[in-house]
């Protein structure tokens, strides 16, 4: 089923940092946001049993466990379980480092096997509180976490989560499926497989102002002609475009930080915000469906509700064009 019959609007809410993402927040300032996002019309929500080791869910499930169930839609990942013992180890994140190493201290087991996608549901469904999801992601079989071994766990889920969850939307369990990743190259591998077929994807930090060229080279072509949506995870770039210093979970570099200032000053010049800018520029694509920042404050959601919403002139996209901080072959609003 198209994503954009599923999904219930174009704002979604991305709870990675509920899981203690980059520093530790207090419970409350979590559910508070979590509410603040219902209460302002926001009916997706995106999780992981990764964000946190399972306290992203936790804090999802304590708000929206009460609500009623029709009323929103709700995605999950699969490939970690979380186990009820501690982890003794440094945990190996591979290129994300200590990312969520304020998160609950269980041990995670990395595995995407047909036994493993049910475990890791059974889990996520106790940790949210609630009956059924909507959409599964199988999150994260790519080179950032496994390096050389990528095309190893591309396969274990292959033949394993893929099509555990290809029966659970045939048997109408859950509505829809896909992978959750942060590089384009898993997502193309899967749209090239005769079976099975995936009904999205959500791509985190590959659609952004800054950082877009590479998926408009072959995955986002590839989708639109298999009319295979994407939800669009990271639109901030982990926050550097949003007055935050992280691009791709680590310090942004001096490169990154000139280009951040060029888009600012374009944006100054027409009167709006970057914010605005970066969350309707990965909208403008049409294979997208959604777009999911996500937020610790309660007074983000406002902002990602106004920026969505805010007038942009159609000389910033132009201008934003011919300054070539954008890809010729990247379609803008307005058409420019």
């Amino acid at each position: 089923m198209s994503l954009k019959n599923i999904l219930p609007g174009r704002l979604g809410f991305g709870t990675a940092p509920l899981g203690n993402m980059f520093r530790a927040i207090p419970d409350e300032e979590a559910g508070a946001t979590v509410e603040a996002a219902w209460e302002q019309g926001i009916r997706y929500f995106d999780t992981a049993p990764f964000y946190g080791a399972g306290l992203a869910e936790e804090r999802l499930g304590r708000v929206i466990s009460a609500k009623p169930r029709d009323a929103y839609v709700l995605s999950t990942k699969v490939g970690r379980v979380i186990l009820d013992e501690p982890e003794t180890d440094v945990p190996d994140f591979g290129e994300k480092g200590g990312l969520f190493e304020h998160g609950n201290p269980n041990k995670i087991v990395h595995e995407w096997t047909a036994e493993a996608t049910e475990r890791s549901i059974e889990g996520s469904l106790k940790r949210l509180g609630v009956d059924r999801l909507d959409i599964v992601w199988v999150h994260d079989i790519a080179q950032d976490f496994h390096g050389d071994a990528w095309l190893q766990k591309f396969e274990e889920a292959r033949t394993g989560a893929f099509r555990v969850l290809s029966r659970l939307r045939d048997e109408g369990v859950i509505k829809a499926w896909g992978l959750g990743v942060n590089k384009t190259e898993p997502i193309e591998l899967t749209l090239a497989l005769d079976e099975p077929r995936p009904d999205g994807f959500l791509l985190a930090g590959r659609y952004t102002l800054l950082d877009h060229e590479h998926a408009l080279q072959r995955l986002l072509p590839m989708a639109q002609e298999q009319n295979v949506d994407m939800v669009v995870g990271g639109p901030y770039s982990s926050g550097v475009l949003a007055g935050g210093s992280h691009f791709e979970y680590q310090q942004a570099p001096p490169e990154i930080i000139e280009r951040v200032g060029r888009l600012k000053a374009l944006a100054g010049e027409h009167g709006i915000s970057i914010k605005a800018a970066a969350l309707q520029f990965s909208l403008a694509h049409p294979v997208a469906a959604a777009v999911i920042p996500g937020a610790t404050r309660p007074s983000r959601i406002a902002e990602d509700i106004a920026a969505l919403n805010e007038d942009i002139p159609a000389a910033f996209w132009h201008d934003l064009r011919a300054s070539g901080l954008v890809s010729p072959a990247a379609p803008l609003p307005d058409g420019a």
